[in-house]
C-alpha cells in the first residue's frame, strides 16, 4: 500500500475541501433545527430530546460502522454517506417548503436527525481510519489539523453567518443549503483514491458474519488491552457527559441570559471555532515532548472546563465571547494531540474499529446527557445559571482526577517515531 510522500496531495485536497463545504450546511442546519424548534415549542426537553435521538445510533453502531470501515471501500463509504445525508436534508427543507404544519415539520425533522445521526455513525470513523492512508505520517499531525480546521472553519463562517442567516432567511432555506453542500461533497469525493488492503471475503454469508463479529470483538480487545487508550475513552465519556448540558441550553443561554438576539449564538460559536482554529496552531508550533506535553494537555484541560464554569457568573455577550474563544483555543490544542496518537499508534487494519470504539465509548453517556439536560432544564424553570455552575464545577474536579491517572498521563507522553 503507497502512501503518497507530500500533505497536499489530490487526493487529501479533495476530501479536505470537500468536508469544508459540508460542514458548512451542517452548521446553518443545525442553527436552523435549535433555533426552529426553541421558537415553535419553547421546550428545553424537547430539544433534549432530539439531540439525544440523533446521538443515539452513533453510540449503538459505533463499533459495527468501524468493523464495516476495515472491511469495505472507505471510500465508497464517505461518498454514500453524502449523498444519503444530501437526499435527506433536501427532503425535510421541501417538506417545510410546502407544508407549514408545525406537527409534521417536528416529525419529520425527528426523523431526519436520527437517520443523519445513523449515516454519519458509519461516516466518522471511515474519515478517522482513512487520512493515516493518504497522507505521509511525518505529515499526519498536520493532516489532522487541517482536518480539524474544516471543522473549526465551517464552525467559525457557518455559524457566524447562520444566526443572522436564520433571522433573514428562516429554517427552510438553511436546511436546503445544508442537503445541497452535502452533494457537493459526496460528488467531490468520487474523484479520491483511497489505498487500502480490504481482508478476503469468506464464501460463505455465516462465515462472514462470524468472522464480522471476530473483527468487532476484536476492536474491543485492542482498546481494552491498552490501559492508556481505556484510560483516555473513560475520562472522554464522563466529561462528556457534563459538557453536553451546556451546549445544549447555549440557545436559551443566549436569549434568556444574555437577552441578545439568534445571532449571538453563531457569533459566540464561531469565537469558538476561530479559538479552536489557534489552537490547532499551537499544537503544532509549540514542540513539547513527552511529559511536558502530557502536563501541558492536562493543564489546558482544567483551564477548559474552568472557563465552561465561569459562563454561569457571565451576563455579557462580548465577555461570554471571548470565553468560549478560550475555551476553543484550548480544545484544539487538546484534540490535535490526542487525535494523531491515536492513529499513529493504531495498526491501518483495525484502526476504523478503534476509532468506532472511540465513538461509543466517549460518546455513550452523551444522548443520556443531552436528555436529562433538558429535563432538569424545565423542571428548574430553565435556571440556566444554576445547570451551567453545576456542570462546570464537575468538569474541573473530573479534569483534576483523570490528571491523576498514570495511565492517562503516560498515553499522552507518547513521542512518534516520524521526522
Amino acid at each position: 500500500m503507497q502512501v503518497p510522500s507530500r500533505l497536499l496531495n489530490r487526493n487529501f485536497v479533495l476530501l479536505w475541501q470537500g468536508q469544508l463545504v459540508s460542514q458548512l450546511g451542517s452548521q446553518a442546519f443545525a442553527i436552523a433545527m435549535m433555533f426552529w424548534l426553541k421558537h415553535q415549542t419553547h421546550s428545553a426537553s424537547l430539544m433534549g430530546l432530539l439531540m439525544m435521538l440523533s446521538m443515539l445510533p452513533a453510540v449503538i453502531l459505533g463499533p459495527i460502522a468501524g468493523a464495516v470501515a476495515d472491511h469495505y471501500s472507505r471510500r465508497k463509504i464517505i461518498i454514500w454517506c453524502d449523498l444519503l445525508c444530501g437526499l435527506a436534508v433536501c427532503t425535510l427543507a421541501a417538506l417545510m417548503i410546502l407544508d407549514q404544519e408545525t406537527e409534521v415539520v417536528l416529525t419529520a425533522l425527528f426523523v431526519v436527525a436520527v437517520l443523519v445521526g445513523i449515516i454519519k455513525s458509519f461516516f466518522t470513523p471511515a474519515i478517522g481510519a482513512a487520512i493515516p492512508d493518504i497522507v505521509p505520517e511525518s505529515n499526519l499531525a498536520a493532516a489532522n489539523s487541517m482536518n480539524q480546521a474544516s471543522v473549526q472553519i465551517s464552525t467559525f463562517v457557518g455559524q457566524g453567518l447562520g444566526g443572522y442567516l436564520f433571522l433573514i432567511l428562516g429554517a427552510p432555506i438553511l436546511f436546503l443549503i445544508d442537503g445541497l453542500t452535502y452533494l457537493f461533497s459526496a460528488l467531490s469525493e468520487t474523484f479520491i483514491r483511497i489505498p487500502q488492503i480490504l481482508p478476503e471475503k469468506s464464501p460463505s454469508r455465516s462465515e462472514r458474519i462470524d468472522a464480522f463479529k471476530r473483527d468487532i470483538a476484536a476492536g474491543f480487545q485492542y482498546a481494552w488491552n491498552n490501559a492508556g487508550l481505556r484510560a483516555l475513552f473513560f475520562a472522554a465519556a464522563f466529561l462528556n457527559f457534563f459538557v453536553m448540558p451546556i451546549i445544549l441550553l447555549l440557545p436559551f443561554y443566549v436569549e434568556d441570559i444574555l437577552q441578545v438576539t439568534a445571532d449571538w449564538y453563531g457569533y459566540i460559536l464561531a469565537a469558538f471555532g476561530l479559538g479552536a482554529l489557534l489552537g490547532y496552531g499551537l499544537a503544532g508550533a509549540i514542540k513539547t515532548t513527552g511529559k511536558r506535553k502530557s502536563e501541558l494537555i492536562i493543564i489546558a484541560l482544567i483551564i477548559m472546563s474552568l472557563g465552561l464554569a465561569l459562563l454561569s457568573t457571565i451576563r455579557n455577550a462580548t465577555l461570554a465571547l471571548f470565553v468560549m474563544m478560550g475555551v476553543g483555543i484550548l480544545n484544539g490544542l487538546i484534540n490535535i494531540h490526542i487525535i494523531t496518537i491515536l492513529q499513529i499508534t493504531t495498526p491501518s487494519e483495525i484502526r476504523g474499529r478503534v476509532f468506532g470504539l472511540l465513538t461509543t465509548l466517549t460518546a455513550g453517556l452523551m444522548p443520556i446527557a443531552m436528555g436529562l439536560g433538558g429535563v432538569v432544564a424545565d423542571l428548574t424553570q430553565q435556571n440556566i445559571p444554576l445547570i451551567y455552575a453545576t456542570c462546570g464545577s464537575i468538569l474541573v474536579m473530573l479534569s483534576i482526577m483523570t490528571s491523576l491517572s498514570s495511565e492517562f498521563r503516560q498515553f499522552l507522553a507518547f513521542e512518534t517515531t516520524a521526522g
